[in-house]
């Protein structure tokens, strides 16, 4: 199947130049750099150079088949576009988001990836993409994406087809309201709470090393991001910072099988028997049956105390001394919102997967980038010390900790998750030209797969200001546009908007999607981060460990490290 192998590559691989590091943010502008320092990059550059001319011969063949196959089989459907004929040897050393960036600068902003037999377009503009997902987004679905996710979400939200969709978003969105958010900081300070705690009693109990501990704290946030979901989703305690159960074991075993579903070339999972004969699908299928067991009594607990009532009333609860605050309690609660148990747990499912990944990405490149800043890590922590004190985060406070989510929203422009988002055109259609493209547009075909390109729009070099630094007062600014089709950047567009958006970029940062199929919970998740990274940095100085070039870059659903991000912890004065 060639669009789950191009989906492998779009989402796989090790990171950095020659895919081996992923380096810092540097003073370089533009181009293919991705903000790696000279120095390196020539240094870098000099070891691929050597490794390719070392495999070039050996993959030339291989090549020459590749790109045969492209010129004789993936024909003109496309017309007019560019065109970028990968190789077979493209797919191996790096993420194909970081060629598709390369490609994006030689060919333009829209353009067709050829593969052997299969052409993709690429989308890296955001006239194009409003166009895509709001403009017409009822002509495309989410393709090979679903596909994949299917076995394991069901019909939730990521996967479900156009009419479920719809039937579970206007029941699921309502309970991201205002009140609910509120009390949910509660459930995000006291979880991260839990993390300081741990440091804390780390720090406490290694005298050996001092003032001084090292710490994964990937691996940290990754806990403390499933702790917050268990709670406020389906009120179920993990306790994962401080104890392992089967139940976390089967939920992280759930998610590698997420992750390796999307990464993988044959989708051999769909073979006959191979659920039963594959030790690795047999290991998935009984982790589903844990986790759907405890989901199963979850459900069963909260009809057995269902309170039915109208959505309104129910977003007028008094949600602060409510013992259950969970969306599993309101999406029980909803009157004229019955569903099956099944569909239940496809959405709990969902949300719980990628709920967890987003949040525990962000905290980690949101450290990684302001370990290399220390000024920036100094003005985020005086704020917290201004707006805290002592005490704890209120959905009042967060409102004022603007740099902090300037923080968090920054580190998803320069660290998407995840860095593609996938659609496939239902009937024919015609895309607009975009900037510098066709002024007549682009005709596709019924069935065309389409990647849009975060990563390349949240660093276009043709709608950003130095799009590979590290600046989060950049949203602050408005930036007016000369481009026909693009509204410019203006954070008045969107009032009351505690974080950027697709609406106050017109479409130029995607955190979330964007569209009727944006997020339902780019809130929730935006909020938790920016609790728990506060909380985080209102006790602790953090540094890396090492250089920020040792720090392995490899992607799946996410954008994570390859060996974890460790860090130095120290006790702030």
């Amino acid at each position: 199947m060639v669009a789950v192998a191009l989906l492998q590559l779009s989402t796989a691989g090790n990171g950095g130049l020659c895919g081996t590091r992923l380096t810092g943010m540097g003073n370089s502008r533009g181009g293919a750099s991705h903000g790696v320092p000279r120095g390196l990059r020539r240094q870098s550059m000099t070891r691929c150079q050597s490794t390719t001319k070392e495999a070039k011969t050996n993959r030339n063949l291989l090549d020459n088949a590749s790109n045969l196959l492209t010129n004789l089989l993936s024909g003109s459907a496309l017309g007019s576009m560019p065109t970028a004929e990968g190789a077979v040897t493209d797919l191996f050393g790096r993420p194909l988001f970081f060629s598709l960036y390369d490609w994006f600068i030689e060919h333009g902003s829209v353009y067709r990836l050829a593969f052997g037999p299969k052409s993709f377009v690429v989308v890296s503009d955001p006239i194009v993409a409003r166009y895509i997902l709001r403009e017409n987004a009822f002509s495309y679905d989410k393709g090979v994406l679903a596909d994949i996710l299917e076995p394991i979400m069901g019909k939730g939200l990521i996967p479900a087809d156009l009419d479920t969709w719809k039937q579970r978003r206007r029941v699921i969105a309502p309970g991201f309201h205002s009140l609910f958010l509120e009390a949910m900081v509660k459930v995000f300070t006291n979880c991260s709470e839990r993390t300081i705690s741990k440091i804390e009693s780390l720090l406490d109990n290694d005298a050996s090393k001092g003032e001084e501990i090292e710490l994964d704290l990937e691996a940290e946030f990754s806990s403390l991001a499933l702790d917050i979901i268990g709670l406020g989703v389906f009120n179920y305690d993990f306790g994962s910072v401080t104890k392992e159960s089967p139940v976390i074991k089967a939920v992280y075993g759930t998610l590698f099988e997420a992750e390796h579903r999307s990464t993988f070339y044959i989708p051999y999972w769909n073979l006959p028997l191979a659920r039963w004969i594959v030790p690795r699908q047999r290991k998935f299928y009984g982790d589903l049956k844990v986790i759907n067991d405890c989901l199963d009594e979850l459900i069963r607990n909260a009809r057995e105390t269902r309170e039915e009532t109208d959505v309104e009333k129910l977003q007028q609860r008094d949600y602060s001394s409510l013992k259950d605050a969970s969306l599993l309690r309101f999406l029980v609660d909803m009157r004229g919102a019955d569903v099956d148990d099944r569909q239940l747990r496809d959405d709990l499912m969902t949300m719980l997967i990628a709920g967890h990944e987003t949040t525990a990405a962000v905290l980690t490149w949101a450290v990684f980038l302001l370990a290399q800043n220390p000024s920036k890590m100094r003005k985020a922590q005086l704020e917290v010390d201004s707006i805290l004190g002592q005490g704890k985060a209120t959905y009042e406070s967060i409102k004022k900790l603007e740099y902090m989510r300037l923080i968090v929203v920054e580190s998803l422009r320069l660290y998407p998750q995840p860095p593609l988002l996938i659609r496939r055109s239902l009937k024919s259609d015609k895309l607009p030209g975009g900037y510098n493209g066709d002024g007549n547009g682009y005709e596709i075909p019924a069935g065309t797969d389409l990647f849009i390109s975060v990563y390349n729009l949240h660093r276009s070099p043709y709608f950003w200001d130095r799009p590979n630094e590290f600046e989060p007062e950049r949203f602050l600014v408005q930036k007016d546009s000369d481009t026909e089709g693009w509204a410019g950047f203006d954070p008045e567009r969107s009032p009351g908007a505690l974080y950027p958006n697709e609406i106050i970029s017109d479409f130029a940062f995607l955190p979330f999607g964007g569209g009727p199929r944006k997020c339902v919970g780019d809130q929730f998740a935006l909020m938790e981060s920016t609790v728990a990274l506060a909380l985080l940095l209102q006790k602790f100085d953090v540094e890396l460990r090492g250089s920020p070039d040792a720090v392995e870059l490899v992607t799946g659903a996410t954008i994570h490290t390859k060996n974890g991000l460790w860090c130095k912890l120290r006790r702030r004065a």
